[in-house]
């Protein structure tokens, strides 16, 4: 798990006042940070192509050009004015060791992105897009410093920005980097240290990044058990049975001890699932919403949903049903909802009045998950993306190891039952929500089919084989 930042300029600040590092030396180590990324995947000789802009960001390309030279074939591009005095240093210092640049851009082994790093709250000219048009055409290795070219402060992605197979940031990781937009062109995210370590560069932050080492299952180690010992995880199932089915599947797969569906009409499950017409007495954790529809009367959701104490899951169709939204207003119950964006934006207008769009959220998603906590710090959240997003009494995990594999129907059924079943196990909302979701994601990663083809019952049947599959 690691600590993430709006922004590292505070940061900054305290190497400079508390650590006696100057300005100069942090950009040695950004630009020596970079170089060895390259010298350790690319062979001497390599050409490298270094477009570097008017501030710091073109200063650590600069610097970086210069660490290089001699080593590799360096093309240093500076397409516009220096204005930042350490850009201006940097270069006299290239200079005086024989670094020359080039007037135009031209096909290299290996780009390099060092026109804007973090900070940029305008929108990049017409000549800086054709520029990041001519280096996206390129085939060559890309990396940005920093953050690419494009991609705005608060992580807003500007209509062209550079597509980097790598992302290098510097000092620590910032939220900008992980707006669902950012995804692809971010590629695989580094992180540079500075010349001191995460321990005593980074300071407190509420934000963290999980990994896939954060992953704990709920692996079984004592051996005098029995199937109370796991709890009991009852499942709504609706008028789209197959969600409800799905879900009790993976519920039943990550763990509970028992597993039942809360049906009114006979359906035909696994055999593995038990189905009851009301909650089971010794049900211990419930999830509802997958396929819901209009299936249970306001009197059998009073009873069973909203008058019940068991920690509780809702996905779905729960966001569109005022009733059941009832539950949110409980602070002594384990409450995990799992909204999409759109599920978010009809969740909203119902909590506040206020209609938003998906792209708003989508937009501004750390901005309105904060919101909602503000709201409801009891309750967690996990607003679903391509970087989900979980957050409970101002504690915000990202989940960074989402991939397109899950791009459909039944992936949000299936997390809702993990989930489920980790509740009914004894976990805690924020714990479960985290789990269930490091799961889901690595689960699908291991999938071995065609990238479009992964069925729920698939992602089920990796989720168990975790156990084995996933080292350390």
């Amino acid at each position: 798990m690691q600590k993430v930042f709006e922004n590292c300029y505070a940061l900054d600040e305290r190497c400079y006042e508390s650590y006696g590092l100057s300005e100069d030396i942090l950009m040695e180590h950004a630009a020596a940070g970079m170089a060895d990324y390259i010298r350790k995947h690319f062979p001497k000789g390599t050409s490298v192509l270094i477009v570097a802009g008017t501030g710091n960001n073109g200063a650590d390309g600069i610097a970086l050009g210069r660490q290089l030279h001699g080593d590799y074939e360096i093309k240093l591009h500076i397409p516009f004015t220096l204005h930042s005095e350490m850009a201006k240093r940097q270069f006299e210092r290239a200079r005086l060791l024989g670094l020359k640049t080039v007037d135009e851009v031209s096909q290299t082994d290996i780009v390099v992105d060092a026109l804007f790093g973090a900070g940029l709250n305008r929108n990049i000219d017409e000549a800086t897009e054709h520029l990041l048009h001519q280096l996206n055409a390129m085939k060559a290795y890309k990396i940005a410093c920093d953050i690419p070219t494009g991609v705005g402060v608060k992580g807003t992605l500007m209509p062209m920005a550079f597509h980097a197979d790598v992302t290098l940031t510097m000092g620590a990781y910032k939220e900008a980097l992980f707006l669902d937009a950012c995804k692809d062109v971010v590629g695989e995210l580094l992180r540079v240290d500075l010349g001191v370590s995460s321990l005593f560069y980074e300071g407190e932050s509420h934000t963290c990044l999980l990994e896939r080492c954060d992953l704990k299952l709920p692996s079984r180690r004592e051996q005098s058990t029995h199937k109370g010992s796991f709890g009991h995880a009852a499942v709504f199932c609706g008028e789209k049975e197959g969600a409800g089915i799905i879900s009790g599947m993976a519920a039943a797969t990550f763990g509970a001890g028992l597993t039942t569906l809360v049906v009114h009409e006979k359906i035909t499950p696994p055999p593995y699932l038990m189905h009851s017409t009301v909650v089971p007495d010794n049900a211990s954790a419930m999830a509802i919403g997958m396929g819901l529809g209009c299936h249970f009367e306001s009197e059998f959701l009073q009873k069973y949903v909203v008058k019940s104490h068991l920690p509780i899951v809702l996905d779905a169709d729960s966001f569109y049903n005022e009733e059941i939204l009832a539950v949110l207003e409980q602070k002594d119950r384990e409450i995990v909802i799992t909204p999409h964006p759109k599920e978010f934006v009809v969740l909203w207008k119902v909590l506040t009045g206020e209609q938003l769009t998906v792209t708003q959220v989508q937009e501004k998603r750390f901005e309105m998950v904060r919101k909602f906590n503000d709201r409801y710090p009891h309750i967690t959240i996990l607003l679903k993306g391509a970087n989900t997003l979980i957050m409970q009494e101002e504690r915000l995990y990202i989940n960074p190891l989402g991939c397109s594999k899950l791009s459909k129907g039944g992936s949000g059924d299936v997390l809702s039952g993990l989930i489920v079943a980790l509740l009914a196990q004894g976990y805690t909302a924020i714990d479960a929500a985290i789990q269930a979701s490091l799961a889901l994601v690595i689960a699908a990663h291991q999938y071995e089919g065609a990238s479009y083809a992964m069925l729920p019952t698939d992602l089920v049947e990796e989720i168990g084989r975790l156990e084995y599959t996933v080292k350390g």
